[in-house]
Order: structure tokens, then sequence, then C-alpha cells
């Protein structure tokens, strides 16, 4: 996977194409480049024959300047990155946020090629492809580009659990701003695969990932609350800010602290509809997708101070029910 970071923060998780991939499409590019430019040239040559020998070199050497070197050049920036060959590889090229390329990045890579692949036949292409570790050549390193898998197999396709019900909006006034990338990343591999780990490694790693994450927000995991949850619970926070941000909900998101009714929903966020508060009895069974070796199932506190919870003598809290819960 390459950790590729958009310009909303958002790490991608992308699979640089290697070598071999790499070698066929730019192949299969200047066979299709080179039956072109023959075909052109036998064109011209009948149709030139009566130029003297200066006019008919000038124009083939124009010829294999706009077959060879405009032609893939033309042909990556309308299909945005797929040439023929990479097409039939499942390969694209992109920018380093992910994005699209446009005509100036297809111009920088054309131009680059026509030094590292044609004329030095791909062998400085292929030394600097196996030195970069995303397997980048001269051109993609210039152009601000490299060249990914399109064709992701069906099974790898991961899902990301979600955090108990009781832990929806507990960490809306958490400060992420100081998480990298890399750690989202991280956490976000790490609940996809978390049901193929060993529970104890799995659980040690929940505890690892949790205490780094915790380090950079400045806030503690909340006591009695299984690591896996925090990390889903958390992941989920982020993931709605990006929404809201994305959609237009607020020009600042997550910035100010949540009071007893809701008061963490700054500027013009509607906030969500009134739900019933949860109690939580004394004994809850732990999810599946968490592994707990060695845990009590009776871990799980209710969802923060303002959420109802039973009492010893039966009595309702005599705070009045806003359906919110406040963060931690």
């Amino acid at each position: 996977m390459s950790e590729l970071v958009t310009g909303e923060a958002v790490a991608l998780e992308l699979r640089p194409a290697r070598l071999p991939s790499r070698a066929l499409a730019v192949l299969l590019d200047l066979a299709a480049a080179v039956a072109v430019y023959v075909a052109v040239t036998i064109a011209l040559v009948a149709a030139t024959a009566s130029l003297d020998e200066a006019a008919q070199t000038a124009i083939s050497i124009a010829m294999f300047v706009l077959v060879l070197v405009g032609g893939p050049i033309v042909v990556e920036t309308l299909s945005q990155g797929r040439s023929l060959g990479k097409m039939a590889c499942g390969l694209r090229v992109v920018r380093d946020d992910g994005g699209p390329i446009r005509f100036r990045h297809a111009l920088v890579r054309g131009l680059i090629g026509v030094i590292e692949i044609l004329m030095t036949f791909g062998v400085v292409a292929c030394i600097a492809s196996l030195v970069s570790a995303r397997g980048r050549r001269l051109g993609d390193v210039f152009a601000g580009t490299l060249v990914v898998r399109e064709r992701v197999p069906a099974g790898q396709a991961s899902f990301v659990p979600p955090p108990p019900p009781w832990l929806a909006g507990r960490f809306s006034g958490l400060d992420l701003s100081a998480v990298p990338d890399g750690l989202w990343l991280a956490v976000r591999q790490y609940l996809t695969r978390m049901r193929q780990l060993d529970p104890q490694v799995g659980w040690s790693m929940a505890e690892r990932l949790a205490g780094d994450l915790a380090e950079r927000t400045g806030t503690p995991v909340p006591p009695g609350v299984p690591p896996a949850a925090y990390l889903a619970a958390v992941l989920q926070e982020r993931q709605a800010r990006e929404a809201r941000r994305a959609f237009g909900n607020g020009a600042a998101v997550g910035g100010g602290q949540a009071g007893p009714a809701g008061a963490g929903w700054a500027g013009n966020h509607a906030p969500p509809p009134a739900q019933p508060p949860v109690a939580v009895p004394p004994a809850v069974h732990r999810p599946s997708g968490y592994p707990s070796p060695g845990h009590s199932s009776a871990a799980y506190p209710p969802a923060g101070p303002g959420a109802a919870s039973p009492r010893a003598d039966g009595a309702a809290d005599e705070r009045p029910s806003t359906g919110f819960v406040p963060p931690a």
C-alpha cells in the first residue's frame, strides 16, 4: 500500500505498479506507436516522392516527434493517465495526491521518457524504478506522478466495523488535528483485519494503537472501553467530520467543547434527530468483532456522564434527557 494524502488530509490506499507490469505496458504502448509510425511513414514516402531529400528528412523527423513523443502525451492527457498498454495491464497514472493528471504532467513524463526509455532502451527507467520505493521512474519524479494499479481483487475489499452504539458521539470533542495520516491508516488497516488476527496479538495491537492515538489527541482512553471499540469510535468521528466538511455543513468542525445539552454543535451544524437515552445494564456481552481475551464482558460503562443509566433505587436521573450524548 502507498500512503497518499489528499488535500483534505485523507489517506488513500493505492497499490503502486511494479516494474514487470509497467514494462509490459510500455512495450504495448511502444508497439502501438511504432505501428502507427510505420504506417504514417509509408504514406508520407508515397506522398512526398517528388520532394527533395532535405524536405523528406524534415518531414520524417517531424513525424517521429509527433507520433512517438506527442502521441503518448496526447493519449495520456485525454484518457487521464490510461494509455493503451496501461488499460490492458490495469494501470493508471495519477498525481502524488491521487488526483488525475493534466497536460503538464503528461508533457514532463513524455519528454523525460524520450531520454530514459527511447534513447537508453529503458535501462535508466528500469534502474530508477527498482531504486524507488514506489516504483517511479525519473519522469514520474519530475512530474509528481505515480503509476498505480486500478484493478484490485474484489475479495480484498475490507469492511470497517462500526463502533458500539453506546460510543456514538462520545468523542466529538477530541482534537484530531495532531494525529498523523500514517496512524489513521494503521488504525483503519487494523480494524479491517482484526478478525483475521490471533486474539492475543489483536488485543495487544489495539492497545498499542489506542495508546498512540490517545497520546496524539491528549485525552486518555476512557476506562472500561475496549481498545478496538475506542479505535472504531474515534475513526468514525473523523470520518463524520470529513463528511461534514466535504458537504459544507460548517466552517469549523469539532473545535468546541460539547456541553450537556449538545452545545458542541457550532455554527450552522444542524443537530441530529433526538434519540432516547440508552441505558446500559450492568453486564453487557462484548460484540464479536472486538477481541477480548482475559477481560470481563461487564467492562462497558454507559455512553457518558450525561447518558441515562440505571440507579440502585430504580429512580430516574434528575437531569432532563435531551437525547444527545456529550463527549467525555
